[in-house]
């Protein structure tokens, strides 16, 4: 199976092409540094989506590049690899999860994703031989809780859900972590309808969800997961915190990383919201979910 390193530089392919190849194109025929190159510069990073970031980190080449610290593609990859390993501070790998039972509380807005990503990580922790139940707390949707069951079968996982439309969220995701205690569950997802940021009775659910959650189990949710899409870019941010306002968000998910040139987001996203990138999607199969390791990422779209 080929490293992580391998497989984000196949499954990043759009931001990837947008940014390493577009700097190569910059410094073809040898081209010296100078305030035209540095301008072009500037204008991929912001077409890379990587917004105020860009202007930062274009300063700061021009200061390395004003004392004669920078000389050609090689150096103001290294250079410009350090810049943005600097704005991802976080240690690299999987989070060790708090407890056993570990309940993890899944929101998003709608079309982010969100129900796929819980597959995903019911799949990989499945993987790393943990028992999982997962609750099927979207009960606006009736498709993402059969979505849901659908997959649980497949894999052997446990599931609850109700066959009631529109039955209450809150009591699903209590009655989820009631079973996932008794049956032995190593981790108990919870997903939760998708909302808009502006809809504010959901939003308040959420609160709700949280609230029972904590009654259910003392502690719970250990972790509280937003996903996020990536092709959203920059739009992702304003979502992304009219949602940490209601809940306490631990983590985020990008998903969807694989469907765009926009990867660079990712920088103002973490930075913007200071929170830990836990994961990203990497295409549609189960297994492209990968634990975020920054290092790896910046390599994989800036290396030659």
């Amino acid at each position: 199976m080929p490293g992580l390193l391998e497989r984000l530089k196949a499954r990043l392919g759009r931001t990837r092409s947008s940014l390493s190849d577009g700097l190569s194109a910059i410094f073809r025929g040898g081209r010296a540094m100078d305030g035209e190159l540095l301008a072009e510069l500037e204008a991929l990073l912001y077409g890379a989506d990587l917004g105020s970031v860009a202007g930062e980190v274009t300063a700061n080449l021009a200061r390395l590049h004003g004392r004669g610290e920078l000389k050609g593609d090689d150096a103001v990859r290294t250079a410009l690899q350090g810049m943005l390993l600097e704005k991802l501070e976080q240690p690299p790998g999987e989070l060790s999860l708090p407890a056993s039972p570990s309940v993890i509380l899944v929101v998003g807005v709608n079309g982010s994703g969100k129900t796929t990503t819980v597959a995903k990580l019911a799949h990989r922790f499945q993987q790393a031989g943990k028992r999982v139940l997962l609750g099927a707390a979207d009960t606006f949707r009736a498709a993402a809780a059969d979505q849901l069951e659908i997959w649980a079968e497949r894999n052997g996982a446990e599931i609850v859900r109700s066959r009631q439309d529109g039955a209450d969220p809150a009591a699903v995701a209590f009655d989820a972590v009631q079973a996932g205690v008794a049956r032995g569950a190593d981790v108990i997802l919870i997903d939760t309808a998708g909302r808009l940021h502006t809809q504010k009775n959901l939003m308040e659910e959420l609160a709700k969800i949280r609230r029972v959650l904590g009654k259910a189990l003392p502690g719970a949710p250990h972790e509280t997961w937003l996903v996020l899409d990536g092709t959203n870019g920059q739009n992702a941010i304003q979502q992304a915190r009219l949602f940490t306002d209601t809940v306490d968000v631990s983590g985020l998910i990008i998903a969807k990383m694989d469907g765009t040139a926009r990867g660079g987001a990712l920088f103002t996203i973490r930075e913007a919201l200071n929170l830990p990138v836990r994961y990203i999607g990497t295409g549609e199969s189960l297994e492209l979910l990968e634990a975020f390791d920054p290092e790896a990422f910046v390599a994989a779209i800036l290396d030659r």
